[in-house]
């Protein structure tokens, strides 16, 4: 059963079962609606990067912040289809595109990044961007230009926002959510554990994405990557296990979403990436790099897949096809 009216103390229960039986009833949640062994590739591109104006701590793209991340201009569409091409060639299916606006002008970058968009779809791949806020009206240009998703993260719980970000406040993330919901788009929200919060911030992003209806169609679980520069450099990293109970209790409580194994794997050994996908992780981003930092390399990854009998998900429209 898909619920929507999740209290915070029902997430919590959820959360804090043994670890050993939240992992089982997960995998029970996992396997009654997708059934198989089979994990999405995705792949994250920045087609703009650096100079951002927001404070988000966490990031190393905010031009306040002394990272050695430098801004560029915005990349040439023939330099993101060729990148595109590459990541269908290893076997993604779903491909975003990042840039580090704080929202979204109209105008000839915009019109690009929409030319991006029709090029990339026309791959035969799903289509992804992250763009910061945008109206209903962008939207639906990017609908139209044949976006498959929107990306637009809660980061973490309305209480613990404000310690993570200044520049914009959590209703104009729910906004922008709200007008990619009218266009017609999916969604791709989810958080990032590490940032110094509490574990009740950790219950209360889930509460937030699990009490949108629908759910978003794909959650992606992120670990802090600690940059130098960033306020949050030197934030203790978090232990695994916590990892694993997050993605167990989102797919318990968002049982037909994607939940994606986001940035900060290359921070886990190969048993704790066992116990997230045991826990229901079905989706992960490849390449050596996401926007600016680091992710297991390829290599890395086919060995796993290899070990664990796991196959790469078709595209969507094979899907379809397939009826699955």
């Amino acid at each position: 059963m898909i619920r929507h009216d999740w209290t915070l103390a029902e997430v919590r229960a959820v959360h804090d079962l043994p670890l050993l039986d939240l992992v089982f009833r997960a995998q029970g949640v996992h396997r009654a609606h997708f059934g198989d062994n089979r994990v999405q590739l995705c792949s994250l591109l920045s087609v703009k990067t650096g100079g951002c104006p927001e404070d988000c701590a966490y990031c190393p793209q905010a031009a306040r912040y002394h990272t050695g991340v430098e801004a560029e201009p915005l990349m040439e569409t023939e330099q993101v289809l060729a990148a595109a091409r590459k990541a269908r060639a290893a076997g993604a299916t779903r491909f975003c595109m990042g840039a580090a606006w704080r929202e979204v002008h109209d105008g000839a970058a915009f019109d690009a990044v929409l030319d991006m968009v029709q090029d990339v779809a026309a791959l035969g791949m799903e289509v992804c961007t992250t763009l910061g806020m945008l109206t209903a009206e962008q939207a639906q240009r990017l609908k139209s230009a044949g976006l498959t998703a929107y990306n637009h993260n809660l980061d973490t719980s309305p209480e613990f926002y404000g310690s993570i970000i200044t520049t914009r406040v959590y209703d104009e993330r729910l906004r922008t959510l709200a007008s990619v919901r009218k266009a017609g788009l999916t969604v791709c929200c989810g958080g990032i554990i590490g940032m110094g919060e509490s574990e009740r911030d950790r219950l209360g992003l889930l509460r937030q994405l699990a009490t949108q209806k629908p759910h978003p169609e794909s959650v992606p679980i992120n670990l802090l990557q600690r940059v130098q520069g960033t306020p949050l450099a030197n934030e203790a990293p978090v232990d695994p296990l916590v990892l694993v109970r997050m993605i167990a209790t989102a797919r318990i409580l968002m049982p037909a979403s994607m939940v994606r194994l986001a940035a900060g794997r290359d921070q886990l050994n190969r048993e704790a990436a066992v116990l997230c996908f045991m826990a229901g992780a079905n989706s992960i981003f490849v390449g050596d790099k996401l926007l600016t930092t680091t992710n297991p390399s390829p290599g890395q990854d086919e060995l796993l897949f290899d070990d664990l009998g796991l196959t790469p998900m078709p595209s969507h429209a094979t899907r379809s096809r397939l009826g699955g």
